[in-house]
Formats: structure tokens, sequence, C-alpha cells
């Protein structure tokens, strides 16, 4: 029976390049690809400008608590209108936002939505996208990993397992058939070949369900050693095709709660200096205001989690592990980027926040969107 997923590494030197020579571009698009500049009317038009058409990637967005559907042009985000809409534009919508499959749509009255979406609407219904395949659904939750309660892997079955040389190594998130996320300290400088795995309760069956990896991705701006941009992705060269599940990313401008409880999770230690767990483990804790997370001299990057007087936490092997919240489904806010707390009192637990991250994560996703189209 099926209890997890882990990813196996093979690990070789990667040299990375970061660009130079670019120019001030102020009040222009720039193209990195080319250092280049061009207007920003002509960003979304149709036209590759840009050597590498950057310029025409990101042109479509979800936003907002309702999910509304958006498209950049001529210089500025509009939400789309219902009129018209049929299933092609539906894929069209999903291909642009880096998905592979359309899967459904529904039409939302504009009262329901937040009034920054109202303006200069023509219509009374606008547009709401489901994309690759459904996302952040799951039976139930349990409570903690360090001083915590044995999870089953299908309370959250978007979860993964990051191995090397057959050890448990960090954690991940799947966020669609094709694609991982993890944290960028997981992979570093390296070029990475996997294969998938099962995992039953007590360890990893090597070589069962093996598929590989076409490509990792790791944020140019990631320093080893720091907290910002610690975020990476793991395209998959086939699709995943057994009983997990993705969590949902969140939209443009949806926002978490201080003090919100949500869900972490992982094969980490269950203790300060501890083993890696041979079973799988889950812990709900509470949101921190991002006032705490700046004192800790943290940028808009990083969030915080977890209980000022200590407990449940993430501790060492919980890296890259998601921090999952719940709304109309399970939606992934952060990516543990520092598991050492390890919930000790005072010191809560840093995590990328995915919210910040998520038009690097979509550009990724289209840019190979024509490797993983159906």
């Amino acid at each position: 029976k099926l209890r997890g997923v882990c990813v196996f590494v093979t690990i070789m030197h990667l040299i990375s390049f970061s660009p130079v020579g670019l120019k001030s571009c102020s009040g222009k698009f720039q193209c990195l690809s080319s250092v280049q500049c061009i207007s920003r009317n002509a960003v979304c038009d149709g036209v590759e400008d840009c050597g590498d058409g950057e310029d025409e990637l990101n042109c479509v967005r979800v936003s907002g608590r309702s999910s509304v559907l958006q498209v950049f042009s001529r210089g500025s985000w509009r939400t789309v209108c219902s009129e018209g809409w049929d299933s092609h534009l539906g894929s069209v919508a999903c291909r642009q936002l880096g998905y592979s499959s359309y899967v459904n749509s529904t039409e939302v009255p504009i009262s329901s939505i937040e009034a920054v979406y109202r303006n200069n609407l023509v219509s009374t219904q606008i547009q709401f996208v489901c994309c690759g395949v459904e996302c952040g659904s799951r039976p139930g939750v349990r409570s903690r990993i360090v001083g915590g309660n044995v999870s089953r892997s299908e309370l959250v079955p978007w979860q993964v397992s990051l191995h090397y040389q057959n050890q448990h190594l960090c954690g991940g998130s799947i966020i669609s058939e094709h694609w991982i996320l993890t944290a960028a300290h997981c992979t570093g400088s390296v070029m990475v070949q996997t294969g998938l795995c099962l995992l039953d309760d007590n360890q990893p069956l090597s070589g069962s369900g093996a598929l590989s990896v076409e490509k990792i991705i790791y944020h140019a701006n990631y320093r080893p050693g720091e907290f910002s941009y610690n975020i990476a992705l793991v395209k998959l060269k086939l699709p995943l095709s057994f009983n997990v599940a993705p969590i949902c990313l969140p939209s443009y401008g949806e926002s978490f709660e201080d003090g919100q409880m949500c869900l972490i999770s992982g094969w980490g230690a269950t203790e300060d200096g501890g083993e890696a767990s041979v079973s799988l483990h889950t812990a709900q804790i509470p949101l921190r205001s991002s006032r705490d997370c700046r004192r800790l001299g943290l940028t808009s990057w990083n969030i915080c989690a977890g209980f000022s007087q200590g407990g449940a936490g993430t501790c060492q092997g919980d890296s890259g592990g998601p921090l999952a919240c719940q709304g109309s489904g399970w939606t992934l806010v952060g990516a543990a980027s520092w598991a050492e707390s390890c919930g000790q009192k005072n010191k809560p637990g840093i995590y990328t926040s995915i919210s910040e991250a998520l038009t690097w994560i979509q550009q990724q996703m289209e840019h190979l969107k024509t490797n993983i189209i159906d």
C-alpha cells in the first residue's frame, strides 16, 4: 500500500552564472537575456520582444480570496469577464499558468469579490479557472512533529522525501503532477538525477515506481547560509500517476491571518540532534506576525511560525517541507527554510514565503511548459 513518496539524488557539480552588465530600465521592462529595455506596454502583447520571449511570460494570474482570473495588458492587470468563455480559453489560461491540463472553470458574481477587482468591469460575472489536477484535498489532521503523533501519509498527500544515498535528506511538496517544490539548500549547486520510490511505515522501498527528473531549478538570488530566496523546483520527466495529490499554491494577494493554525509535516528528527524519523509526522502550529519575523532580521521572503512558548516545530530533516494552511482547500504558504529550531522557546521556524515566490514559481513552470503540456 502506498505510504508516501521519496526522491533519490545523484549529485554532480554544476557551475552557475549570474547576469552581468545589467543597465537601468527605470519605468521600463528589462530583458535579462539580452540586457535591453522595452516599453511596459509591449509586455504580454503577443509579440516576443526579448530574445527568449520572457516578456510574454507571467501574463496570466489567479488573484485574491476569490481566485479571479486576470491577464496583464497595456501595463496593468485586468480581470477576465465570463462572456464567451469556453474550455479552449481555459486550456490556454492553464498553459500560460504553467500547468499541463485544464480541469474546469466557474462564473463568479462580481458582488462576491473584493472591491479592488470590480473596477472598470463591463460584466456581472467574472471567471475563475481550475488548472492541473484538483489540489489541497485530504481527509483530516493530526498534531505535532516534535512531541507529536505519528501521521498517516494520506493526511498530507502532497508530502515528498528527498533522499541521497538511500538516506532521507529533506522534505518537499507536490504542486502539480510534474513539479515538486523544496528548499534551495536541499539541492545546492547540483545537477540531480532522481527516482521516486514508495515508503511504507518503516523504510523506503528502493526502486519502486522509479521516475526520472528532467530538471532542478533553484532561485538565482539564493546564497548558501541565507534565508531569502531559499526555494527550488524539481521538474519530473513523467507525471506522477499514483495516489499522491498536489497542494494548492496561494493566489496573488491572498493573505493568511497572524495566529492561524497551519500544518507542518516531515520525516525529520523528533528531538533536537536526533535521527530522522522512519515515520511521517505532522504538527499544527500558528503563523507568527511579520513583525516577529523582522525582529530576527528576515526579509519579506520569509515567514515565521511556531509557538512562542515552544513545543511543536520543524527539526533537522524537515527542511524544504510544507507549511500548509487551510482555506477552501489546503494551500502551501511556506517551505521550511531553517528547520533547526525544533520547537524551542522563542525560536520560531523560518519558512520561505510562497506568496513572495509566486511570480518566480509561475515563470519557471511556464518557461518549461512546452515540455509538460499533454
